[in-house]
């Protein structure tokens, strides 16, 4: 199912680009990574979270799509996720666009720890019942 989330980088120049990353730590309840250097997208497929960095803000994402588990995609060429089945379009920062989801990308609680950002497998927020914590899970990098 996670491999379903990549897709060939473009060659567009200004295209946030994707790549496959590994927890630098991992428990059963976080993951340390380290921080994004750049805009772009990075995958964790075992652990099935996507990091995005974009506009100084790094997010944490759960890898399936709100509308029904299917691996989320990163088309770079568009700067925007998409689900493969129904289509659904979300923002570089999780925020629904267009489609048959019913709301944004789900994302993780994050912390920054030095210059690695710990991802809080255990408090995974959505949009519509975590009005609170939704909009502030994420750092600046």
């Amino acid at each position: 199912m996670a491999a379903a989330a990549l897709m060939a980088i473009s060659s567009t120049a200004d295209a946030m680009p994707l790549r496959l990353i590994s927890a630098l730590e991992s428990s059963m309840a976080e993951s340390k990574y380290a921080m994004p250097a750049a805009d772009g997208v990075t995958v964790d497929k075992d652990k099935e979270v996507i990091l995005a960095r974009a506009a100084g803000k790094v997010y944490a994402f759960a890898l399936s799509c709100p509308h029904q588990n299917t691996a989320l995609k990163w088309l770079p060429g568009d700067n925007r996720f998409q689900c493969p089945k129904h289509k659904s379009k979300y923002a570089p920062d999780g925020k629904y666009i267009e489609g048959r989801a019913t709301r944004s990308m789900d994302r993780y609680q994050v912390r920054k720890d030095g210059t690695n950002i710990v991802v809080n497998l255990d408090k995974l927020y959505e949009e519509d019942s975590d009005k609170a914590e939704w909009p502030t899970a994420f750092v600046t990098a």
